[in-house]
């Protein structure tokens, strides 16, 4: 009661780690639902108590307009604690997009199962929409803004990759920590999702 349950969600989101994605908290975020439902039936029970007792409350003032009024203020404190939390996950789940990829599957299963159905529903749908100015503009959003020196560049795998992955000029296999001079534009995805890194000097 009294937008408790609202800051306990915000609380929530913002104990996880910058940028990262926490599962959905479906059970807080549907109490707070319930907190929002009781505070409506509560204004609603002192707004019918005031009505039958005549109460003029533009000139006189008593407990249950102070009530009503507590309850309308945390009404209000949760709906905002609620777009809040959606909000700023749609913000996390947008940037997914940039930094990982704009296929849903290319998505590390750590992070797809944190999702709830609308959120990969969303991702898909902004994806399509970037893709989509993309195509009509003929440019790629998704590669760096500053011109490489070189479009080369060496790289380690650091994670599973499968085999037979076809680049855009050969055929290659790769093998946890082996190393490979390869073109930016075929590595950044797999830099992108933490498969390799960028080997400098």
């Amino acid at each position: 009661m009294y937008g408790r349950k609202g800051y306990q969600l915000v609380k929530d989101f913002a104990s996880g780690e910058k940028g990262q994605l926490k599962p959905f908290n479906s059970k807080l975020f549907d109490e707070t639902i319930e907190e929002c439902r009781q505070n409506q039936r509560l204004i609603q029970s002192l707004m019918r108590k005031m009505e039958q007792e005549g109460l003029d409350v533009q000139n006189n003032r008593n407990a249950d307009y102070y009530g009503a009024l507590v309850h309308h203020l945390s009404l209000i404190r949760n709906k905002r604690c609620l777009m809040a939390y959606v909000h700023n996950r749609a913000d996390i789940v947008r940037d997914l997009g940039w930094r990982v990829g704009l296929e849903l599957l290319e998505l590390p299963p750590e992070i797809q199962e944190k999702l709830t159905t609308l959120e990969k529903e969303y991702f898909k749908n902004h994806s399509a929409a970037i893709k989509s100015y993309m195509g009509k503009a003929g440019i790629d959003l998704n590669v760096d803004m500053v011109p490489p020196k070189d479009p080369y560049i060496k790289v380690r795998v650091v994670g599973d990759i499968d085999e037979g992955i076809v680049m855009s000029d050969k055929t290659t296999n790769f093998a946890r920590h082996s190393m490979h001079f390869l073109k930016r534009t075929d590595a950044e995805p797999y830099i992108a999702r933490g498969q390799m890194e960028e080997l400098t000097g």
